[in-house]
């Protein structure tokens, strides 16, 4: 444990942050980026993560396998330009299992052993899924059917306030055994914005005998109104006061990211003190919050060697 105390809030005249060791993992999600000024960006954003060491990297798949080329094509970029371990997503909606098992292959070719196994969204929220006829039916499936392609290290998804479509919270975490069950080494959450949702489902998880790493995912806010939308589409509660502070920001990029900033701070303190050491940042491409986060946590980028003269 750290120096603070188990709310997250360090005792008088220190900080949450004072003397961390640095004795946490990290590990950050990508985007595949649209068009060549998004790749560019994307490389400077790696560029700067990169020295933080992260366990892994991953990249999105999009819905229906929409992103495919894209994305295989942010794996080889990543993989061939950096030493960085690759992880790339997965879903089975919309595909046959051949055509999943191609995708795995083509992972495999482009160095990537790691997958982020997802069964994917139907279409628009409240839209059910509909399993291609030579399909896998679930991610539990997927994962099962992934271990048996390739040598594949996988990770699958949790759900803290539980999945839109599960009938009931204990439902949702039978569901996540399954998937673990299956082969997956671990989970990574879907973002939340209070730390109590993620402590309440990982002692809702220990006792339903889940053991694997229930890594938390962190979505630094860089645009309120943008996360809102993603929030209502997954399910994610935002508290009212989280939109008080940013209300009439909206014209203030800067300050706007002083708050963020913040916010986040004080969200992965709390974690930290609540026993976290593993984190997965949902970066949207952009490393200044997700490097700022990681040097308060104790991590600490090598210093450039100089040059002799």
């Amino acid at each position: 444990m750290s120096n603070s105390d188990q709310s997250g809030f360090a005792p008088l005249g220190t900080s949450a942050f004072a003397g961390l060791p640095g004795d946490v993992a990290v590990s950050f999600e990508f985007f595949p980026p649209k068009n060549p000024a998004g790749m560019e960006q994307l490389r400077e954003t790696v560029t700067r993560l990169e020295p933080f060491a992260p366990d892994f990297v991953s990249v999105t798949y999009g819905a229906g396998g929409s992103t495919r080329e894209p994305t295989i094509a942010t794996l080889r970029a990543l993989t061939g330009e950096t030493t960085l371990p690759v992880a790339g997503h997965l879903t089975c909606v919309g595909a046959s299992r051949a055509e999943v098992e191609a995708v795995a292959h083509t992972y495999l070719e482009a160095g990537v052993r790691h997958i982020v196994a997802l069964r994917g969204d139907g279409g628009p929220p409240g839209t059910p899924f509909v399993p291609h006829p030579e399909g896998y039916r679930s991610a539990a499936e997927l994962v099962a059917g992934l271990k048996q392609i390739g040598p594949f290290e996988i990770s699958v998804a949790a759900y803290p306030e539980v999945h839109p479509e599960a009938t009931c919270p204990n439902s949702d975490l039978d569901n996540l055994k399954r998937k673990l069950d299956a082969g997956a080494a671990r989970a990574l959450t879907q973002f939340f914005f209070t730390p109590e949702a993620y402590f309440r489902f990982r002692d809702r998880a220990e006792a339903a005998g889940i053991t694997a790493p229930i890594v938390p995912g962190i979505l630094p806010i860089t645009n309120f109104a943008q996360t809102r939308k993603f929030a209502a589409a997954c399910g994610a509660s935002m508290p009212a006061w989280m939109a008080q502070l940013f209300e009439g920001l909206d014209g203030s990029p800067g300050t706007r990211q002083l708050v963020a900033t913040t916010l986040a701070a004080e969200f992965c303190s709390r974690l930290y003190a609540g026993g976290v050491r593993d984190f997965h940042f949902y970066t949207l491409n952009r490393a200044e919050l997700t490097e700022a986060l990681c040097h308060l946590l104790g991590k600490r980028a090598p210093a450039p060697i100089e040059q002799a003269a």
